[in-house]
């Protein structure tokens, strides 16, 4: 490695003065944000202007603390826009999250609909996809969200596309030999494994140490001065945002929210999952490029020479094959912040894995400590089988894009103060062992008083308070039609002096032009 390694029925949220009860409560919930922001090297002033609920788990049924992880991550992304709307004027702001809201919106793919349709229309996940027993009385978790993934599944065990033919077949296997035959195809599937386990393990060994988010000076470069007008904290930032699935688009997002002109590129040679494209897309303009075609190979690499953040996440090396990995951007734009996230981090023998967040819960214990804990709730006691339980949303997508964002900002903040190109890095392996950092609570407490998150329903009361309305964004696909409108989950983050806009949505992979907005 190179460089320096409001008010909800559960959440109250205060104003207090430095020498009151309420105060030290407070210090104590913004404990894990000091603890971050004091990590990346952040004015620590600013963390007094991080307003958290002060009660935040359990905020849902989990046993985890969901609810301080939820509302620490958006928090810090939103205290990192809010710095960075200070050293260009001069302005502090607060930033107020409510976990409650936080919660909803780390499931924010689930809350949304298109005009009058409903959100409970489409399916998350492939019917395919989930737990499977193995004949070593443990469990494997396939994902088959994308056809190519599912298809190589199918043909590792030789069944139909049935669950029940799923169901048989893998009863032929143990669990870790169907997870290397799996890997050793490229494909995506992970054993069952406990906390313990994991921790045994050499890839949980090499993330022992490492941090959800790491930040790196990668090259030389002259301090950053941002151009135009700054109505907004990233306004003027142009944002390449070279990501799939759920963690690297909610980044982008969370930028777009924020300002920045984020430029979604994507393959047309690759499958989408429009089911969540149509939420992450939101703030966003989007854009297809073949990187194999020597013209969009040109057209991205003139797109970085004006780029100021370049947010990828494919596999570690994927983009350096094509002449796009972090030393190759840095030499074209000189001052960058490269942002990366992968499944497993980049050290360990899993380093080159692909992965997804349920697989990586599976993985690396959650899906066992969740189990085993709502077991005890419910009178049963001792180790599996008890059916593995996953946590009630993609946590560990949605707490890295979040991070990846904090990144993001802290190393543009590096770049106006010290100049630079950066690197950050965000693996959905350690941002899980950040959330298992953060404690456990008690079974009769997750699950007795932890409040399920609501239905996938657009009309349920809580879901609607917390949601706004979007339009579709104008492209050449709306021409001679009417713009659809989607209700959405709003941002949980809100800054006293800039609030977040909530704009239009492509609602789809490619349209726009690939080319820069002009800087006001």
């Amino acid at each position: 490695m190179r460089g320096t390694h409001i008010v909800t029925p559960t959440a109250r949220l205060t104003s207090c003065d430095t020498a009151s009860p309420c105060s030290r409560i407070m210090q104590t919930v913004r404990a894990p944000a000091e603890e971050l922001w004091r990590y990346l090297r952040l004015p620590e002033d600013a963390i007094s202007r991080l307003r958290l609920s002060e009660d935040p788990d359990p905020i849902v049924d989990s046993s985890f603390k969901i609810g301080t992880a939820v509302q620490t991550s958006i928090g810090l992304a939103g205290l990192a826009a809010a710095h960075l709307y200070q050293l260009r004027t001069g302005v502090e702001q607060s930033v107020t999250v409510d976990a409650r809201h936080a919660a909803l919106e780390f499931k924010s793919e689930a809350y949304y609909a298109l005009t009058r349709e409903s959100g409970e229309g489409f399916a998350l996940f492939d019917p395919l996809a989930g737990i499977y027993q193995t004949k070593d009385n443990s469990y494997v978790r396939i994902h088959t969200n994308f056809p190519h993934h599912k298809q190589g599944i199918l043909d590792i065990l030789q069944c139909e596309p049935t669950k029940e033919s799923i169901a048989r077949a893998l009863l032929d296997w143990s669990a870790v030999d169907f997870e290397t035959a799996a890997a050793s195809r490229k494909m995506v599937a992970t054993a069952l494994r406990s906390f313990e386990q994991w921790d045994a393990h050499p890839q949980g060994q090499a993330l022992a140490d490492t941090p959800p988010v790491i930040l790196c000076k990668v090259g030389d470069a002259s301090k950053r001065t941002i151009s135009g007008k700054a109505s907004r904290p990233l306004d003027g930032i142009r944002v390449l945002d070279l990501t799939r699935v759920l963690a690297g688009p909610i980044c982008g997002r969370t930028l777009a929210a924020h300002g920045a002109d984020v430029l979604w590129i994507t393959s047309p040679k690759l499958p989408a999952l429009p089911m969540l494209d149509i939420d992450t897309s939101r703030g966003k303009r989007t854009t297809q490029l073949d990187l194999d075609e020597p013209t969009d190979h040109k057209t991205l690499t003139e797109l970085v020479k004006d780029a100021d953040v370049f947010l990828q996440a494919y596999r570690p090396g994927g983009l350096a094959a094509k002449g796009f990995g972090v030393d190759q951007v840095a030499k074209l734009r000189p001052g960058i912040v490269y942002a990366s996230l992968c499944a497993y981090g980049w050290e360990g023998p899993w380093k080159d894995r692909r992965g997804f967040d349920s697989l990586v819960q599976t993985a690396s214990g959650f899906n066992v400590a969740e189990a085993e804990s709502y077991a005890a709730f419910n009178g049963a006691s001792g180790p599996l089988p008890h059916p593995p339980k996953a946590l009630p949303m993609q946590a560990l997508d949605h707490a890295a894009g979040y991070m990846l964002a904090l990144g993001i900002q802290a190393a543009l903040h590096r770049t106006i103060t010290e100049g630079g190109s950066w690197e950050v890095r965000v693996s959905l392996a350690a941002v899980g062992r950040w959330i298992r950092s953060l404690g456990r609570l008690e079974p009769a407490i997750a699950f007795g008083e932890g409040r399920p998150l609501p239905p996938r329903s657009m009309s349920d009361p809580e879901v609607a308070r917390f949601t706004t309305e979007i339009m579709e964004a104008d492209s050449r696909h709306t021409v001679g039609r009417e713009r659809r409108t989607m209700r959405a989950v709003r941002h949980a983050a809100i800054l006293s002096e800039t609030p977040v806009k909530e704009a239009d949505a492509p609602m789809r992979l490619d349209a726009h032009s690939p080319e820069w907005l002009a800087r006001e």
